[in-house]
């Protein structure tokens, strides 16, 4: 779905409704986007307004534009998913566990080792994906214990500087393989 809204520079954008734009705004609809524009197009006695655009957003569900993320530096995927897909300037990375790449094993039973190692793949898969850390702007965790939340927290703040990613933590039911941690996230390219 593509969104655009072109307007003059002579009005703020938050003065710009629809009403305003009234019959200077066409609207067209086709399969998988949508444009609202308005324009002005006048000659004050001065001189002539420029028309520039003042938002735009752009989301495509064409399947052919998303590219799947696979590196051997993380476990591999444990089902039909990827280990991270990138789509519309964005980077979905798929739940990660503790696990050693190498083996398929937890490193440790403990949810400190398990975190370390959570977030050491997810690097791996940033890194094939050709971002790092900073480039997060949402990650999820997932505990098996919510009384692991201040020990997890040590952990994950040595990795996401300030500004830290938007975050969600909840505790689960159950984990993949009894996990004691997963976490996914979200990265601007």
């Amino acid at each position: 779905m593509a969104w655009s809204v072109a307007k003059s520079i002579s009005k703020p954008v938050a003065m710009v409704g629809l009403r305003a734009l009234g019959t200077r705004a066409p609207l067209a609809i086709g399969i998988g986007c949508a444009s609202i524009a308005g324009f002005k197009l006048w000659r004050s006695s001065s001189s002539f307004r420029s028309h520039q655009p003042f938002a735009s957003l752009s989301v495509s569900a064409d399947a052919g534009l998303k590219e799947a993320v696979q590196t051997e530096k993380a476990p591999a995927a444990l089902g039909p998913y990827s280990q991270a897909i990138k789509a519309n300037n964005m980077l979905f990375v798929s739940g990660v566990l503790g696990l050693l790449p190498e083996t398929g094993k937890f490193i440790a039973d403990g949810v400190e080792e398990q975190t370390e190692q959570v977030l050491k793949n997810m690097g791996e898969i940033l890194k094939a994906s050709g971002v790092s850390y900073s480039s997060v702007v949402k990650t999820t965790i997932m505990l098996a214990d919510l009384n692991d939340f201040k020990k997890v927290n040590e952990i994950y703040g040595k990795y996401f500087a300030s500004p830290a990613p938007a975050r969600s933590t909840y505790q689960v039911a159950a984990l993949p393989m009894n996990a004691k941690i997963e976490i996914e996230c979200i990265a601007a390219l």
